[in-house]
């Protein structure tokens, strides 16, 4: 396969650039990504559907990945529990070489075919869960070593690649393949491909939560209340949909834990 990511850089002799012009044209590139995601959209559709009929039943979403990818998927993992109130378990983001590759690289731990199930067997993966392959190149041996087995096991699978006709999107039964062609430093996909991936990412898990009733209007009533900001704006929610006072409508929401338990006392009592 040919793979576009690894393509030579549109622009030579960046060491030679003023500042102002490597600013430009990251940021030229940049701008190609949305439309590289918007043709991806029926894919993403599809994924995110049968995601949120797996998760309403009871299941899970994992995401696997190496690198950068699979640094973005333990990152929008880690969101949806403060986001959307969910227990820490139901998204599990997992990568190549543990978690001490998220801050530093482990050596050729993306190349082993068989670790990835091994990993992933740690939280017994059924067949009432979903698995995402997160590959930028689409041809990482753990990403796909992973799906494999997975689909052997009667898994869900799908995948975020950025290259078209790959290893990766071949595996998955639900690909998602976002074209972001080369990048401004020769095939350094932390870059295009690297914010496609997260904007992808972004629709996956917000579209589930909202699919799964953890939305209500547009507000994440369901949120962990961890810190001061989080607090305050929880609070006016609670204003927002009970009238109460602010100072009432604090007493409530820390009462209660939640934007929706305190509403829903609220209306229950009243």
């Amino acid at each position: 396969m040919e793979k576009t990511t690894e393509r030579d850089s549109y622009y030579s002799d960046l060491e030679l650039m003023p500042v102002r012009e490597i600013l430009q044209n990251i940021n030229k590139e940049d701008h190609t990504v949305p439309n590289a995601v918007e043709k991806a959209l029926p894919q993403i559709e599809n994924l995110v559907t049968v995601t949120a009929e797996k998760m309403k039943a009871g299941g899970r979403l994992f995401y696997i990945g190496a690198g950068t990818s699979g640094r973005l998927g333990i990152v929008d993992a880690s969101e949806c529990p403060p986001t959307f109130g969910v227990p820490f378990d139901m998204v599990v983001g997992i990568m190549a070489g543990g978690d001490g590759a998220i801050r530093k690289a482990v050596e050729f731990a993306e190349d082993d075919m068989q670790q990835a199930w091994k990993d992933l067997s740690k939280f017994h993966i059924s067949d009432k869960d979903v698995l995402v392959g997160i590959a930028a190149s689409g041809t990482t041996p753990y990403v796909i070593g992973g799906l494999r087995e997975a689909n052997a096991h009667n898994v869900v699978t799908g995948c975020i690649v950025c290259n078209t006709g790959s290893p990766v999107a071949a595996e998955a039964k639900y690909p998602v393949e976002v074209v972001t062609g080369p990048e401004f430093l020769t095939g350094s996909t932390r870059m295009k491909a690297g914010t496609a991936q997260k904007l992808v990412l972004n629709m996956l898990s917000t579209s589930v939560m909202i699919r799964l009733g953890r939305v209500k209007g547009n507000k994440m009533v369901d949120m962990q209340l961890s810190n001061h900001k989080l607090v305050d704006r929880g609070t006016h929610m609670v204003m927002n949909y009970t009238g109460l006072p602010e100072h009432k409508a604090a007493e409530l929401l820390l009462k209660h834990g939640s934007v929706r338990k305190a509403v829903e006392e609220y209306m229950h009592t009243k």
